[in-house]
């Protein structure tokens, strides 16, 4: 035989409810006393408080192994890669002569990019350096910052300095300039003591005939050794990194070229496969005339 329950009604469910949330014979509150509730209350306020002290110790441990101003490890930078300018998304520099907007996005980033090295921005933040060897800046157990940094300006790069060119970079006649940077790692002493440059060549046979010819700034792409070690972001405030400008002259109009740049220098190593950035970079040039 089966019982049915009693359907309770929806006052008596009600009157339930309240004597569970509130009930005034016990003085109870959601089914527990005022003690009850402080024990757990008191538990919850000392765990969470030593978890949060435990975690405090923690970080403040761990900052105190960090350095304000050179990262704890660096062991994926150990080859400096290379980048161009202007920067574009799959880097490629794709150029119409009489389409001024193709190439005005450009030079507008080269602008931009190119105001640091304003002759008189260098003069008034940088140091006229000895060339051909390292400015080195050692702490010898004191902070020493922030650190001095040594001129590159704006004139060094020539016809692609952009100065009162109304060629615009080249971009406009189509013999645009691109820029190669070295990107920057802290305490490295590029070229090992001995001179590097920048060197640009045609990735493939038909790439080459189809480069032409090219010139290059400072010349023959050199880098000096002056602009290293660089000591990081916040020692090194102002400094700039070293530039090499590539001017294109005759590129075959209306083909897409294959360029590779590379640093030669005794201690950066441009043959690992696994990096194509390392030590180089490669980019596409177009030139499209109508």
């Amino acid at each position: 035989m089966v019982i049915q329950k009693e359907k309770k009604s929806c006052g008596q469910v009600v009157e339930e409810w309240k004597e569970f949330v509130w009930n005034p014979r016990t003085h109870q509150f959601m089914g527990r006393t005022g003690t009850s509730w402080a024990f757990i209350l008191l538990f919850y306020l000392v765990f969470y408080g030593f978890l949060t002290a435990m975690f405090t110790l923690t970080m403040w441990a761990m900052l105190q192994t960090v350095s304000d101003h050179t990262p704890k490890y660096q062991d994926r930078l150990a080859t400096p890669g290379l980048m161009i300018r202007p920067k574009t998304e799959n880097l490629d520099v794709i150029v119409n002569i009489s389409d001024t907007e193709s190439w005005d996005q450009h030079v507008q980033k080269l602008n931009k990019f190119l105001e640091p090295y304003n002759d008189s921005v260098q003069a008034q933040k940088n140091d006229i350096c000895r060339p051909g060897r390292y400015y080195e800046q050692p702490d010898n157990g004191v902070l020493n910052y922030p650190k001095r940094a040594c001129q590159f300006n704006r004139t060094q790069l020539g016809d692609c300095s952009g100065i009162g060119d109304p060629t615009h970079y080249g971009y406009s006649t189509g013999q645009p300039c691109v820029f190669i940077k070295m990107n920057r790692v802290i305490n490295f002493y590029a070229g090992a003591n001995q001179s590097m440059n920048v060197s640009c060549v045609g990735k493939r046979d038909e790439d080459a005939e189809n480069l032409g010819h090219f010139v290059m700034f400072p010349a023959n792409g050199n880098i000096d050794l002056m602009y290293f070690p660089y000591y990081g972001k916040k020692f090194h405030v102002n400094y700039t990194q070293p530039l090499v400008a590539v001017k294109f002259l005759n590129v075959t109009p209306n083909v897409e070229v294959n360029v590779e740049c590379r640093i030669n220098a005794a201690n950066i190593a441009t043959e690992d496969e696994r990096d194509k950035f390392a030590g180089r970079v490669a980019f596409k040039l177009r030139i499209n005339k109508t």
